[in-house]
């Protein structure tokens, strides 16, 4: 599971921290949804119901934005679905922090936004975990290795950031209205699956972690690569660490569509999965895209 974590860089510096290469290659700084980085708070402890960034597709807001602009938003943690008929979303009786990616299909609080392609992905600095240990809970601070470039500083070279590397994790969102008008409330949930085999003795579960530009890319792209219930009876059996949507996305027709490998540290520190196993986390959710050009 997943139910605290922390993102402690500035609104500025969260911009230049998720900078992407869009299809022409050249480098992109996502840019905060209107008044959103005035509201965002950094933090070391976010909890569930408190506001947080998410990485998401342009398109969600402007269907004429290009398929590979990217956008900041400020989304509180714990997902409203959007069919949701109370007036105060506090009275939902049930956590949607996590949806396990195992059954997320079966929930109707997650299929409906999965299905839409509302797709999203939270970034943090990491997040903690917390061990037992007989009476105690040893805490554990879990976040993507940290090359000597990225260990400590904050700064650019050539326009790439070389700051603190950003752990990157497959959510979902949705928009949810009150019954009776007023300002729509954007929420997500973080998908969890099995703990990779360097995690699983802090706990049998992990987020979904989205390793490299090239993952986070496939995942926002819901017009092009689309989510679907696996139906391959013949497909190798998945591992613990990739159990999670294997086969879920494919290649979707070109038209455009609408939207309705860490570290570990306790006390002291210690490191999270290889990156081979890492990768086979949301690696397995996406098959190849169509190679003819997209439409922009």
């Amino acid at each position: 599971m997943c139910g605290r974590t922390a993102c402690t860089l500035a609104a500025d510096e969260l911009r230049r921290a998720c900078s992407y290469r869009d299809r022409a290659g050249r480098r992109r700084r996502p840019r905060w949804r209107d008044g959103h980085a005035d509201k965002y708070q950094p933090s070391y402890n976010k909890s569930p119901q408190s506001m947080g960034p998410v990485l998401l597709s342009q398109r969600h807001f402007d269907q004429d934005a290009p398929v590979d602009k990217c956008v900041l938003a400020n989304m509180r943690w714990g997902l409203v679905p959007a069919w949701f008929k109370e007036s105060d979303p506090s009275k939902m009786h049930y956590s949607t922090s996590n949806c396990r990616s195992e059954n997320i299909l079966e929930k109707k609080s997650y299929k409906y936004a999965l299905t839409k392609g509302q797709r999203c992905v939270v970034v943090a600095d990491g997040f903690y975990e917390w061990k037992r240990q007989e009476k105690n809970k040893q805490p554990f601070f879990i976040y993507f290795p940290q090359t000597k470039e990225n260990s400590g500083t904050k700064g650019e070279t050539s326009g790439e950031w070389t700051g603190w590397r950003l752990l990157t994790i497959a959510g979902v969102f949705d928009c949810w209205t009150p019954p009776g008008g007023g300002e729509p409330l954007y929420t997500y949930t973080v998908i969890t699956i099995n703990a990779s085999p360097n995690l699983e003795n802090i706990h049998d579960r992990m987020p979904a972690i989205l390793d490299g530009e090239e993952e986070v890319r496939k995942w926002l792209d819901f017009g092009e690569v689309k989510c679907l219930d696996p139906v391959d009876l013949g497909s190798k059996k998945p591992t613990a660490s990739s159990k999670m949507m294997t086969s879920w996305l494919t290649s979707s027709p070109l038209k455009r569509r609408e939207s309705d490998t860490c570290k570990t540290k306790g006390e002291g520190e210690s490191n999270y999965v290889n990156k081979r196993k890492s990768t086979g986390t949301l690696q397995h959710w996406l098959q190849v895209a169509s190679k003819k050009p997209r439409t922009k």
